[in-house]
């Protein structure tokens, strides 16, 4: 984010954009309560799941979840970024993840080394290791049946990572066919997230303004309007309100107000043909 909009406007960071700071993101209720519900699952372990839309807001729960668990003392949590990885990749990353050194093509001692790791580290934290895991749907099926593998142990009785995955809805599609139905079997924690209404989409805007540090920085006629245009979609809402920004910043308008908003989106009536 440049300057110039910092200083105009008085934001610590561009409330709209997506690289917000996982500390300033707005938690519904429902994410609250799976965070929570998280939070007690990281002692047992198991998979978690996600799901909705796209632009509901999956990857800003998995970041606020990531941000929430990372104050849970000696909890080693990754963030895997390939999902539709090969088995080889897929193995390299989590070796890189979680510190543990890994040859990818000796699957059998590459698994033995990460469980020992994961082992050791409840042994000595007690809560089970976190592997987070955003655009799911695009993971192979190879690798899916991998991670159930590796994350049992005593005869599938004991589970020793937390997984969770997050995806639209080929995702839900997915482990609906037979090849991952022991996957969908052993989901313990589930988020749905869905079209948020007006009401709500106001009140996630005022939160990240009140966080940026600019409270005012949208008229109240407006922060509605733009609710109103949002269609439920959280980031269809921060795309519009960003495309304000940047009309507002290039203009050096002192407030954003609705009179900006028709100026930008109402289309040029068309000419009469002669």
């Amino acid at each position: 984010m440049n300057k110039k909009l910092l200083n105009l406007y008085g934001l610590k960071f561009n409330p709209f954009a997506a690289d917000v700071p996982d500390s300033a993101l707005w938690a519904t209720p429902a994410i609250e309560s799976f965070c929570w519900r998280i939070d007690q699952q990281i002692g047992e372990g198991g998979f978690a799941l996600v799901t909705g839309d796209p632009g509901c807001g999956k990857s800003a729960a998995l970041r606020i979840l990531s941000e929430r668990l990372s104050h849970v003392r000696d909890l080693s949590v990754g963030r895997l970024t390939r999902p539709q990885a090969n088995l080889a990749d897929f193995y390299r990353e989590l070796g890189h993840l979680f510190g543990v050194p890994l040859s990818p093509h000796n699957r059998w001692n590459s698994s033995k080394s990460l469980r020992e790791k994961w082992l050791t580290h409840i042994d000595t934290a007690v809560y089970r290791p976190v592997l987070l895991i955003d655009e799911a749907q695009e993971m192979n099926t190879a690798v899916f049946s991998e991670l159930r593998l590796l994350s049992s142990a005593d005869l599938d009785s004991r589970s020793i990572l937390t997984l969770v995955l997050a995806g639209d809805q080929r995702l839900v599609s997915r482990l609906e066919e037979a090849d991952l139905l022991p996957i969908a079997s052993r989901v313990r924690s589930r988020l749905r997230l869905e079209a948020l209404t007006p009401k709500q989409l106001l009140e996630g805007l005022t939160h990240l303004l009140k966080a940026a540090g600019n409270p005012k920085l949208l008229t109240p006629t407006l922060a509605s309007t733009l609710c109103e245009h949002g269609a439920g979609n959280l980031r269809l809402l921060m795309n519009l309100a960003n495309d304000l920004l940047l009309a507002a910043t290039r203009q050096e308008r002192e407030q954003l107000d609705e009179k900006l908003f028709f100026e930008l989106f109402t289309p040029e009536p068309k000419s009469k043909k002669s």
